[in-house]
């Protein structure tokens, strides 16, 4: 007896030196392969620097990112956690060059799984009671699995619904804030380096957020209050949301109504595989109904309520019977004050009438430090406002790259840029990749102008607007897409 004691024991100690030990070896991994990229475009900088040939210089280019692609991939696929919601965020269209669109998109799915005995060990655990009592049947292999969490699908004992049962990695918190602390040193050097924009600003308000998506029932409160302002404020809501289980809501599980549809990324094959050219007008048309929908619920949950879903990445979205749209995981949402609400809206009329004294102000409005290096500064700082919280595209142009030498970023700094600000920033630029993976270069600040308006005129701010938004519901597609 004593032997197997002491078994277990030695088998204890090396489980919690191994524990220890891990976010020094992840801290390592990090920082080994983030100076081997950062070098890597360092070095070619110089070397490319003495040719002249631009044609030349761009195959240069791309073959460097490809280069680099390929190690963020590597680095986002070993280390995961927190790497993979990295992968979500710059593996866009708008933002990042091709090379790494092309190998970080794939990553947004692909966060491994934790095995079945761990997932009910958790679950059993934060319900205190077996699987076989509360579920009549449940999906050992998981619906998806993200950086946080993985998600089954399972029926409730005395139920004729299906849900899903959103259960918590064991152990990824540690992980994940090791991860987060990582990129914050990465990100001051780079600020005062190469970028002249507040990045730690915005890595603190990434921990804050995700900081938060370890608590279940503070998503399950989000889900709900959500769901019942977007019901309440429309005759049908622009988005579906799905109810809470509130009985069996824990702080690391969390069980809701289980919604059929497929994710937004799947949307072209499952029209090719129904007989409907994904580039017809048809299919044209349910995109466009797409996008407003989830325009709308975007622009009413954060210009008037303030409190919003700020992850509108393609995973959380899947297209439902009728074309509507559904919107998951609550894990990270904000908060605005009133007063950046109200600035924010400031700056939304500033955009969509094109009008620089309007942004100035609302910059001074919001918090945004600025100092300008050029001489038309309220035209760069229009600009600049366009970059970071519109939709559009200018002219002409197929992909935004912020930190090119001719952007307004180059050309204003940003010394000061309030957190909050930063879920908003992240929203528009999802909800921009969206629309160039969809194929529709449209205005987000141009949709909620009425919006704004309202917001503006409820707080006294602005005269002779409508007391009631004029947005344009999106048009009925209930037949083309689904059929029964």
């Amino acid at each position: 007896m004593n032997g197997i004691a002491s078994r277990f024991d030695f088998k204890d100690i090396q489980e919690k030196v191994s524990l220890h030990l891990r976010p020094w070896h992840r801290s390592f991994q990090f920082w080994v392969r983030a100076a081997d990229i950062y070098t890597g475009y360092k070095v070619f900088q110089v070397r490319v620097s003495f040719v002249k040939d631009v044609q030349k210089q761009h195959a240069m280019w791309e073959r460097q990112h490809e280069l680099a692609a390929d190690k963020i991939y590597a680095m986002c696929s070993d280390l995961g956690g927190f790497f993979l919601k990295i992968a979500q965020i710059i593996g866009k269209p708008d933002l990042a060059p091709a090379a790494w669109v092309k190998k970080l998109v794939t990553l947004c799915d692909q966060a491994p799984a934790t095995p079945f005995d761990g997932v009910q060990r958790v679950l059993e655990k934060e319900l205190g009671q077996s699987i076989s009592e509360i579920f009549e049947k449940f999906d050992v292999n998981p619906l998806g699995s993200a950086s946080i969490a993985q998600v089954h699908r399972a029926r409730l004992r005395g139920y004729k619904n299906d849900v899903v049962v959103k259960v918590q990695h064991p152990g990824i918190q540690e992980l994940m804030m090791t991860d987060i602390r990582n990129l914050q040193a990465f990100a001051l050097y780079m600020q005062k380096t190469d970028i002249k924009f507040d990045l730690y600003s915005v890595t603190k308000e990434m921990e804050t957020q995700i900081g938060y998506e370890f608590d279940f029932l503070r998503e399950a409160n989000a889900m709900e209050r959500i769901r019942r302002f977007l019901y309440e404020k429309n005759r049908k809501s622009p988005v579906l949301v799905p109810r809470v289980v509130r009985d069996l809501a824990s702080r690391r599980v969390l069980v809701m109504e289980y919604i059929d549809g497929i994710p937004i990324l799947k949307l072209g094959d499952e029209m090719a595989k129904r007989g409907i050219n994904p580039g017809g007008k048809m299919a044209a048309a349910a995109k466009q109904s797409i996008l407003k929908s989830l325009t709308l619920a975007y622009g009413q949950m954060i210009l008037k309520s303030g409190f919003f879903h700020a992850d509108p990445h393609p995973g959380n979205i899947l297209i439902c019977k009728g074309s509507e749209v559904a919107l998951l995981d609550y894990g990270q949402v904000k908060d605005l004050p009133d007063q950046l609400r109200l600035g924010y809206a400031n700056l939304v009329l500033a955009i969509a009438d094109n009008d620089p004294v309007k942004a100035m102000e609302s910059y001074r409005e919001l918090g945004i430090g600025t100092v300008s290096n050029c001489g038309d500064e309220q035209q760069e700082l229009l600009r600049l406002a366009q970059t970071m919280f519109d939709t559009k595209l200018p002219p002409g142009v197929v992909m935004l790259q912020p930190f090119s030498e001719d952007s307004s970023i180059k050309k204003i700094a940003v010394e000061s840029f309030p957190e909050e600000l930063f879920s908003i920033l992240r929203t528009v630029h999802l909800l921009r990749g969206l629309s160039v993976g969809l194929g529709i270069n449209f205005s987000c600040a141009e949709q909620w102008r009425p919006i704004a308006e309202e917001a503006l005129y409820n707080a006294g701010r602005l005269k002779g607007a409508n007391r009631k938004s004029r947005v344009r519901k999106p048009s009925s597609f209930r037949r083309f897409f689904w059929r029964n």
